[in-house]
C-alpha cells in the first residue's frame, strides 16, 4: 500500500535509516541479543522497539543502570555493530519507502538522519544499492543531542539549505516522530514489514 503523505509541496525528504528505509530492525535485534547474551543482560523485543532511534552507547548505558551491570559501553557497542554487519547481507528495503525514494529522486534533495554510526548507515544503504541517492547523512556522533531532540533533523535541513517547515520526515520510531515535531517538521510514521 503506497504511503499517505501530507498535502504540501515539500522541498526535502529526511529519512531515518533502520526500520524506515531498511527493514533492518530484526537484524539489529538479533545483533543486540547476541552481544548482550554474554553479559546476561536482557533486552526484550518490546523495549528494543520502544527505544528505536536512541544511539547505541546511550542504550548500553541505560541497560547498565537498569540491571546494575558494568558493561564496557564502547566494547559492547563495537561488538553489537560487528554482529549487525555480519547479518547485513540479509537486509531488505521497506518497499513503500523505497518506492517513494525512487519516485522523488532528482526532484528534491534527500538526507538520512540516523541514531546509528555512519559506518553502519553507509554499509546498510550500500547493501540496498541506494547510498548515492542521498545528498547528506547525519549519523550518531555528529550531533550533541539525539532524537527526540530536534538537533539531528535541523542539522540535515541546514545541510540541504531547506527551511525545516519544508522538510518531510520519514520515521518508524516514536522518538523520531517527536524529534520531527520539535524541529517544526511534518512526518510520516512508517510501519516496517511484519510490524504494521
Amino acid at each position: 500500500m503506497p504511503l499517505v503523505l501530507p498535502d504540501y509541496s515539500f522541498r526535502a525528504y529526511l529519512f531515518d535509516c533502520d526500520g524506515t528505509i531498511a527493514d533492518s530492525m530484526p537484524l539489529h535485534f538479533l545483533a543486540w541479543n547476541q552481544a548482550l547474551a554474554r553479559h546476561n543482560c536482557p533486552f526484550p523485543e518490546e523495549l528494543f522497539y520502544a527505544w528505536g532511534g536512541r544511539p547505541v552507547p546511550e542504550i548500553i548505558a541505560q541497560l547498565n543502570r537498569d540491571h546494575g551491570l558494568k558493561m564496557n559501553v564502547n566494547e559492547v557497542a563495537r561488538e553489537k555493530e560487528d554482529l549487525y554487519l555480519e547479518l547485513l547481507p540479509q537486509v531488505t528495503a521497506v518497499p513503500d519507502v523505497l518506492a517513494e525514494i525512487h519516485r522523488m529522486h532528482g526532484k528534491i534533495p534527500f538526507a538520512v538522519v540516523s541514531g546509528s554510526p555512519r559506518d553502519s548507515v553507509v554499509k546498510t544503504l550500500n547493501a540496498l544499492g541506494i547510498l548515492d541517492l542521498f545528498e547528506t547523512l547525519v549519523c550518531a556522533g555528529e550531533y550533541t543531542h539525539g532524537k527526540p531532540s530536534p538537533e539531528p533533523f535541523l542539522m540535515a535541513a541546514e545541510r540541504l539549505n531547506v527551511p525545516p517547515r519544508d522538510c518531510l520526515v520519514f520515521e518508524d520510531a516514536d522518538l523520531g516522530i517527536q524529534a520531527a515535531a520539535a524541529a517544526g517538521m511534518q512526518s510520516v510514521k512508517i510501519a516496517p514489514p511484519g510490524r504494521g
